[in-house]
């Protein structure tokens, strides 16, 4: 008496899913070997359970770079290039930011300016002069913030030194009369 035939759609009970997920990876990989050992395939199976655990099974004669390999050459599908198009973009727009960025601080350092016109000095003395009074405002403030922190030490200790003087003056009264 055989099994009675499922319908295939989705298993709602998470439990069960998986319990269904592991003994059929276990019988699609049983699957892989045998076709590697009775037919000499190579065989490369890459799983995703739905909690995101990762199962591979990839013949012994071979390695899954090999199989992407073939993969392209056989499809005419290259998986990495365009890939590695786009990352090399954005690396090279990176480093014509870096370049821009160092020239930019370079200049403001008095450097690499013999190439500049007119209006690209003029700009860049707008930019130094705008900073220099960023820059100012900020002392002075510092500065400002300093000062009344002292004027405040110093009233202290005038306080602190009048007290004194009172506690003092209190004391000869005392042992004077």
């Amino acid at each position: 008496m055989g099994r009675g035939k499922i319908e295939i759609k989705r298993i709602e009970n998470s439990t069960n899913r998986q319990v269904t997920y592991s003994k059929r990876r276990g019988g699609i990989v049983k699957k892989a070997r045998e076709l590697t050992v009775l037919c000499d395939a190579e065989v490369s199976l890459i799983m995703f359970s739905s909690t995101g655990k990762f199962s591979e099974y990839i013949s012994h004669t071979t390695t899954t770079k090999k199989i992407f390999d073939r993969y392209q050459q056989v499809s005419g599908i290259n998986l990495w290039s365009s890939h590695y198009e786009r990352m090399q973009e954005h690396l090279n727009k990176q480093k014509e930011i870096n370049n821009n960025l160092q020239r930019e601080i370079r200049r403001r350092m008095g450097g690499d300016l013999d190439d500049m016109s007119i209006e690209e000095l003029r700009g860049l003395e707008q930019n130094l002069e705008n900073s220099l009074k960023v820059v100012r405002e900020r002392k002075y403030h510092v500065i400002s913030t300093q000062t009344d922190t002292y004027k405040k030490k110093i009233r202290n200790l005038q306080e602190a030194h009048t007290n004194l003087l009172r506690q003092f003056s209190e004391m000869r009264i005392h042992t004077m009369g």
